[in-house]
């Protein structure tokens, strides 16, 4: 924590996790510290302080409402820079608390307080707090697989299981709240998932929102340059590229005969890389697991499409790059939580980028792989889940490969149903 910059805990969580509740909680625990707190609803900066204490209110001018324990809550209509501006100039609080929209992910509203603003200047972040109901995520994640819709900002719809993915991710400390409506050994399995969503967090088991002040305020845990690459199937890639990095057993995987870097008889470059079978995560005794798909072959687009739409049972979690042949110039993105899975372009390959562009970034990152023919088009892929039977989603991966007829075949004149750009609409399934 810089030194005189106000602490900000951002707090997050889904409609009806128990937010509100909890952030009462603080309130009223918080000891000695000054709270204020700014509520961010759909964009607007606006709080019912009803909600957030029962007891007399005073207000004051400039449309600041002081409760009487002395923390202060801000009900301004201007946005969120000049809001938490106006609360540094009075600096009559500790610590600032900012709860995020029930609909929304904390990332944007950390980067609100990042260099560049005009808020970087008087705050830090020092956590980001994200409250979990703990019946509904188990039941999402491990229960009945029932698929439960959430709004979006821009007025749309979206599976629930994205949003607790994203927000769990980006988490600091998790608060898995509602634990008195699921027995220990459910609690148990949820917070392993958790875990293995998120390796870093502190995991606080609550009824009711009631938790130590201590636990969530002045923790000091918010890391910025850190934050996005903490997210577990993140650590999950890079410790599998360190063991390949790390072990000589860079060999064919058997199915066609051609190791990495080979060539087939049409002169075709495979790079099949080694079969290294996941990380197992800490959590393996409630069956939670992990493993890493890694081939620098494209995948048949309507072979995948129907892998996708069949998505394997008990994998809680994947996410990652995708080789789509007939999309030479799309990086494809899979991202699935529960049973809501996701196929968007999130631009071009390095390959498909001007080469001045190509070899800046190259000898910026030496260790990148990189093909002679097709560059850094490959697929990568993590999965996290429960129960489930790796070896089976290897060969329905391996399966996808193009075969060596395919190979030599037209890619454009594959039925494609995948993304060609940024500007396309994503390739979505919902279980």
């Amino acid at each position: 924590m810089s030194n005189g910059a106000i602490p900000v805990t951002i707090l997050s969580g889904s409609l009806g996790a128990g937010k509100t509740t909890t952030l009462n909680n603080l309130l009223l625990g918080g000891g000695d510290r000054r709270i204020a707190v700014l509520v961010n609803d759909m964009g607007e900066v606006n709080v019912d302080a009803d909600l957030l204490d029962g007891s007399d209110l005073a207000t004051a001018e400039g449309g600041v409402t002081e409760l009487s324990n002395g923390c202060i809550c801000c009900e301004l209509q201007d946005d969120f820079q000049t809001a938490v501006s106006r609360l540094a100039r009075t600096r009559e609080f500790d610590v600032l608390v900012v709860e995020a929209s029930g609909i929304s992910e904390p990332a944007p509203i950390a980067q609100h307080f990042q260099t560049g603003s005009r808020a970087a200047a008087r705050y830090d972040v020092d956590a980001v707090v994200v409250v979990v109901d703990a019946y509904r995520f188990h039941s999402a994640f491990a229960g009945n697989g029932t698929v439960e819709k959430t709004e979006t900002e821009d007025g749309g719809v979206r599976p629930l299981t994205d949003l607790l993915v994203e927000q769990a991710e980006f988490a600091d400390v998790i608060v898995l709240n509602k634990c008195d409506l699921l027995g220990d050994d459910e609690l148990d399995e949820a917070e392993a998932l958790l875990a293995s969503l998120q390796p870093e967090a502190d995991i606080v088991r609550t009824v009711h929102g009631d938790l130590d002040p201590d636990s969530v305020l002045e923790t000091g845990r918010f890391d910025p340059g850190a934050a996005s690459e903490r997210a577990g199937w993140k650590r999950a890639l890079d410790e599998h590229e360190d063991d390949e990095h790390g072990h000589d057993e860079h060999g064919g995987d058997g199915h066609d005969g051609h190791g990495h870097g080979d060539h087939d008889s049409h002169g075709h470059s495979h790079h099949h890389d080694g079969e290294h079978h996941g990380h197992r995560h800490p959590d393996e005794a409630y069956g939670v697991t992990s493993f890493v798909y890694r081939r620098a072959e494209p995948l048949h687009p309507g072979r995948f499409r129907d892998f996708l739409a069949d998505f394997p049972d008990g994998v809680v979690r994947s996410k990652g790059r995708c080789w789509v042949a007939g999309r030479e110039d799309a990086s494809l993105l899979l991202g699935q939580a529960g049973p809501s899975v996701r196929v968007e372009s999130v631009g071009p390959w390095l390959a498909s980028r001007p080469e001045i562009e190509q070899d800046i970034y190259r000898s910026n990152h030496p260790d990148l792989d990189w093909d002679d023919e097709w560059g850094d088009r490959r697929t990568e892929l993590v999965f996290i889940g429960t129960d489930f039977d790796e070896g089976p989603i290897r060969s329905a991966l391996d399966d996808c490969r193009l075969t060596d007829a395919e190979w030599d075949a037209d890619w454009q004149a594959f039925e494609n149903q995948f993304p060609v750009d940024m500007e396309d609409d994503a390739l979505a399934f919902v279980g």
